[in-house]
């Protein structure tokens, strides 16, 4: 209790208090910046959550749910607003709970324009604009893939899907600032890393980067990069028995990405 900073006697801490004890209804409707202790080793981050539920006694117990759609923001970031969040000298460095009147999605957002990243060789734009229904279909060109594409079309529109690969389309004036567009409007990517290549793997590190679900397939084990071996993948055989089994996983995998 010695560590809850929520005063009475303070301006705004006594806006949480009725007949003298804390009030955990309105303590509820607020969202709380969870911080890490500074003095751990590597970067330490906060989080935005929202209280489930409090519990006060001899100590106090403290319930929450992370929003995970708010991006994390670092310890040293938070100690160039220490004075709108109350942190104080030592405010970083031990376990303690208090309340400030500051706006902090605003203080985030600014935070985050702040330090937004900005590729320098395509644009992202097309990453707001995501087709829910859109899976972007990443492989080798050549006409030994012909009947592999020709599966992949047929498992996804089976599930109700559209597909696209990057020959479809021919809106800018560089292929590259086109593929990104197709990977960034999808809502799933299907990278086929069969014979290691190059064009490949860049695009399936672009769509991982950009938070894209990602399914992999292959037509060996060894053609996986070993960064990506920890990532569940769908092996195939390029004949009409193992196409149909590629066809039959990759509508599986669908429909449990879509949450059918």
């Amino acid at each position: 209790m010695s560590r809850i900073y929520i005063r009475e006697d303070d301006p705004v801490g006594s806006r949480f208090y009725s007949n003298g004890t804390l009030d955990v209804a309105k303590l509820k409707e607020y969202p709380a910046l969870l911080v890490t202790e500074t003095g751990g080793n590597g970067p330490q981050f906060a989080r935005v959550a929202y209280i489930t539920n409090i519990t006060l006694g001899n100590d106090v117990s403290i319930q929450y749910a992370i929003d995970n759609s708010i991006q994390p923001i670092s310890n040293a970031e938070l100690e160039g607003h220490s004075v709108e969040l109350r942190l104080g000298r030592f405010g970083l460095s031990h376990t303690c709970w208090s309340v400030c009147d500051v706006d902090l999605f605003k203080l985030l957002l600014q935070n985050q324009q702040k330090r937004s990243i900005s590729p320098k060789v395509f644009s992202l734009e097309a990453a707001y604009s995501q087709d829910e229904n859109l899976v972007s279909i990443m492989m080798p060109f050549g006409a030994e893939f012909n009947s592999v594409h020709a599966a992949l079309q047929q498992s996804i529109s089976a599930v109700g899907l559209e597909s696209v690969r990057a020959d479809d389309i021919w809106e800018h004036h560089t292929i590259i600032q086109d593929i990104v567009n197709i990977i960034a409007r999808a809502k799933v990517v299907v990278c086929d890393c069969s014979g290691k290549n190059p064009n490949v793997f860049y695009e399936a590190g672009v769509a991982h980067a950009i938070g894209k679900e990602v399914i992999l397939i292959t037509q060996s084990e060894h053609d996986i990069p070993f960064d990506l071996r920890h990532i569940r993948y769908i092996r195939y055989l390029p004949n009409s028995e193992g196409l149909a089994d590629l066809s039959a996983s990759l509508q599986s995998r669908l429909r449990s990405i879509r949450g059918w």
